[in-house]
């Protein structure tokens, strides 16, 4: 008995070491293949754009196979043609280009594009341009300076009035959070028809606007509150009257509720202020013009008018509600004519207003310059 456990421990313990000796064995050598692949080097990095300290701006794109490359951008008139190296690398240097913020682009053999190698790209719901900054010697208004600065948070929020989720920013002043007893009043700032609530930071650079104004005593410090302004989908059948009429409700039962619980907003008439550009100037006259309870400085830049001037009531009671009155366009702007026409029909209304016109025309550039004019004449009968 003894000799057949003998036995049968001596073949356990041959197998395992059998087993150890397969897996301890050198594996079988793989085959060398007959010819390797030969290492590519990868493409040379490259910049665009380029801002140059002349102010030249150079843009370079990578495109072998194109035929065509163009770039066209607010800082020229026309189109420039782009060259191609023997890399399939495109370049051209423009300029010098005076200081500003720009939208451009490339075209691609007629194929419209951004910058694959510019991280800044102008807010859109399609975004389809880049942005190219040139700052200004010494700083202009909308550049980033040595001041004080607020902050920008973004909110998700569930409008309950559109029954879907939305998104909103607010900029809060410098020095909001130093006193947890501090009060602020209220700008809403909307943008215009394509772009989103991240535009009027990211290219209007609303909130340098803001930090600078402030820095420099020309400014109450204020909390600005942009929203998303698409509140139906463009193709609706609705149609830009039908999205106004949801904004309206999305921005008086869900988006105000919410900045007055998060935010330390003061909250009279005379501490809050509505205006926007283009789309957003007709929604802010039409909001602001049927509710002179809620928003005492009413403002539009390069409006699409719509039907405001039909929400004129009484004169004298908007004169006594509205503390100021103000809109703006270009020269230039396709939308004058209709700025022009509600200029008149305020003025035959006797309804106390300012109506100015610039140079320039639909665009950022001129805007940016509104909004700083706007924001010093508000709020300035507020407590400090």
């Amino acid at each position: 008995m003894k000799s057949a456990t003998l036995l049968r421990a001596s073949a356990s313990l041959f197998s395992l070491f059998a087993v150890a000796a397969v897996f301890a064995a050198d594996p079988p050598a793989t085959p060398a293949p007959a010819s390797a692949a030969p290492r590519v080097a990868p493409p040379a990095p490259f910049i665009s754009p380029e801002i140059m300290p002349d102010r030249r701006v150079a843009f370079r794109l990578r495109a072998p196979n194109a035929k065509v490359v163009t770039v066209s951008g607010q800082f020229q008139k026309n189109a420039a043609p782009l060259t191609k190296d023997e890399n399939g690398v495109w370049s051209i240097t423009v300029g010098p280009v005076e200081p500003g913020v720009y939208e451009y682009n490339f075209s691609v053999d007629g194929v419209a594009m951004i910058d694959p190698g510019n991280r800044d790209i102008k807010p859109m719901r399609a975004p389809r341009t880049s942005i190219l900054e040139i700052p200004g010697m010494p700083p202009l208004l909308y550049d980033f300076q040595s001041v004080p600065h607020g902050k920008v948070t973004l909110h998700w929020y569930a409008s309950k009035s559109l029954d879907r989720r939305r998104a909103l920013q607010v900029y809060t002043p410098p020095g909001y959070d130093a006193d947890p007893t501090a009060r602020f009043p209220t700008l809403y700032l909307f943008h215009g028809s394509g772009d989103n609530e991240a535009t009027w930071v990211a290219h209007g650079h609303a909130h340098w606007i803001l930090d600078n104004l402030i820095a420099q005593n020309r400014a109450k410090p204020m909390i600005v509150v942009m929203l998303d302004g698409h509140a139906v989908a463009p193709e609706s059948p609705a149609g830009r009257g039908g999205n106004t009429a949801a904004f309206e409700r999305d921005l008086l039962d869900d988006a105000m509720p919410l900045v007055v619980a998060n935010y330390r907003t003061r909250e009279d008439a005379a501490d809050r202020a509505i205006i926007g550009l283009s789309m957003g100037g007709g929604q802010s006259l039409t909001i602001g013009l049927k509710h002179p309870d809620l928003f005492a400085w009413l403002g539009g830049m390069s409006s699409s008018v719509g039907n405001a001037a039909t929400l004129l009531g009484d004169s004298g009671a908007l004169n006594r509600q509205l503390k100021l009155f103000w809109f703006a366009c270009g020269r230039n702007d396709s939308l004058l004519k209709v700025n022009q026409d509600f200029d008149a029909a305020l003025t035959a209304k006797q309804v106390r207003h300012q109506f100015v016109t610039t140079a320039g025309n639909h665009s950022w550039p001129v805007w940016r310059g509104y909004l700083a004019d706007f924001v010093p004449q508000i709020f300035h009968d507020a407590p400090p």
